[in-house]
C-alpha cells in the first residue's frame, strides 16, 4: 500500500506526473520526426513507465470512501468475503465471484492492485495493437482523459467493464475471443450492453455521416422531450435492471453528482470527439473502416446519454461513451500523414487533451 502521498494530493501527485511528461513530449514532437529512432525509443520507454505506474499507483492506493467513493464499500464485501460469506446478490455476477475468489488468495491491496490490472492492461492492448510503436500516444491519452481516475478509483467495475469492452475490439479479427471478452464485460457491469449493442449495429450499417447527424439531432429532441426519454428508458430495456432504472430516475443522494439539467458542459466535453470524427472523415476524408465503427459506437451512446441527459445519475450513461473517446480523437492522426508538421499537431492534440483534464482538476473543481 502506497503511504508515502498524503490522499488529499493522491490525484494532485498523478495528474501533476502526466504535465511533466507533457511537457517532455510535446517537446520531443516539436523537434524530432515521429519515425526519427530518438523519438521511437522515447516513447517505447515512456510507455512502459506510464503503464507501471498507472497500475501500482492506482492499484497500492490506501483503502478511503471519501477519497475513493465506491473503493470503501468494496473493502467491505472482500472483508466478508474473506471471513466466508456468499455471493451477494445475482447482478454483476462474475465480478462478485472474481472478488470472492480473489479474497481466498490474496489481500484486499493485491486484489484493488489486479482491478486496476484489468483497467489499465486492455488500453494498452488495444493501443499497441492499433498503432504499433507509436502505441504511446494513444495510452497517454486513456490514461489522462477525464474519466479515467474516477473509474479507475471509484467506478471500478464500470471501469473495467469498459476496458474489457475495449479488450474486445483489439481482438476485432478472431470473433470469439471479442464475443468472450464482451460477455465478461456485460458481467462485470450490465451498462456495458449499450456499447456491444452500438458496436453490433455498426457490423450491420456504419454509414459515419448518418449517425453524425443522428447525434445532433439528439439534442434538440434532449431539450424538448427529455423527461419522455427518461421515461421510455426506464420503463424498458435498461429498466430490467434496478439500478439501471434507479440511475434514470431515482433521486441523487447528498454528496453526489448533483448538477442535474441540462448539461451543456459535458455536452461541450462530448463534443470533442464528434468534432474530431468530422474533421478527420469529412474535410480530411479519412477512410477507415474500424474507425468508422469505433466513432459510430461512441455517437450511439453518447447520443444516448444525450437523450436521458436530464437524469440524476446521467453521468453513469455518459461513460460509456467518454472511456472512448480518447481512441477515437487520436485514432487517424497515428494512421495517416494528415498534416504538414504532423507529429507536432499529435503533441498539440495530447497537450489540449491533457489540459482539460488539468484544468477541470485545478479551476472547475477546485
Amino acid at each position: 500500500m502506497n503511504t508515502l502521498v498524503p490522499l488529499h494530493l493522491y490525484f494532485q501527485v498523478y495528474i501533476n506526473v502526466f504535465f511533466f511528461l507533457i511537457m517532455f513530449t510535446l517537446l520531443h514532437t516539436r523537434i524530432l520526426k515521429l519515425d526519427d529512432p530518438k523519438n521511437i525509443n522515447f516513447i517505447r520507454v515512456a510507455g512502459l513507465l506510464i503503464l507501471v505506474f498507472a497500475i501500482l499507483y492506482i492499484g497500492q492506493r490506501p483503502i478511503s470512501g471519501r477519497y475513493f467513493g465506491d473503493m470503501r464499500t468494496y473493502s467491505i464485501y472482500y472483508a466478508d468475503y474473506q471471513l466466508g460469506a456468499p455471493l451477494k446478490g445475482t447482478k454483476d455476477l462474475l465480478f462478485h465471484i472474481f472478488m470472492k475468489t480473489s479474497s481466498y488468495f490474496v489481500s484486499v491491496h493485491t486484489f484493488f492492485t489486479i482491478c486496476a490490472m484489468v483497467y489499465i492492461l486492455p488500453l494498452a492492448r488495444i493501443s499497441i495493437v492499433l498503432f504499433k510503436e507509436y502505441w504511446y500516444y494513444a495510452f497517454f491519452m486513456f490514461l489522462v482523459s477525464f474519466s479515467f481516475w474516477a473509474y479507475g478509483t471509484n467506478g471500478i467495475r464500470n471501469g473495467a467493464a469498459g476496458s474489457l469492452f475495449l479488450l474486445g475490439l483489439s481482438y476485432k479479427n478472431n470473433k470469439f475471443i471479442m464475443a468472450l471478452c464482451f460477455f465478461i464485460a456485460v458481467s462485470f457491469h450490465k451498462t456495458m450492453f449499450l456499447p456491444i449493442f452500438a458496436y453490433l449495429i455498426t457490423l450491420v450499417y456504419n454509414d459515419p455521416k448518418a449517425f453524425l447527424k443522428g447525434w445532433l439531432a439528439c439534442i434538440p429532441l434532449s431539450l424538448v422531450l427529455g423527461s419522455v426519454f427518461i421515461s421510455i428508458f426506464s420503463s424498458i430495456g435498461f429498466g430490467d435492471d434496478d439500478r439501471l432504472a434507479g440511475y434514470l430516475s431515482g433521486q441523487s443522494a447528498e454528496g453526489t453528482f448533483s448538477n442535474t439539467g441540462f448539461r451543456w458542459d459535458f455536452l461541450f466535453h462530448s463534443a470533442f470527439a464528434v468534432f474530431a470524427g468530422w474533421y478527420f472523415i469529412i474535410k480530411k476524408k479519412f477512410h477507415d473502416k474500424f474507425y468508422y465503427q469505433l466513432l459510430n459506437t461512441y455517437l450511439i451512446c453518447n447520443g444516448f446519454w444525450i437523450l436521458v441527459i436530464n437524469a440524476n445519475y446521467s453521468n453513469r450513461f455518459a461513460y460509456l461513451s467518454w472511456f472512448m473517446m480518447a481512441i477515437v480523437i487520436i485514432y487517424p492522426l497515428l494512421k495517416q500523414r494528415l498534416f504538414k508538421n504532423h507529429h507536432f499537431m499529435i503533441g498539440k492534440v495530447l497537450f489540449v487533451y491533457f489540459m482539460f483534464t488539468y484544468l477541470m482538476a485545478y479551476v472547475f473543481y477546485a
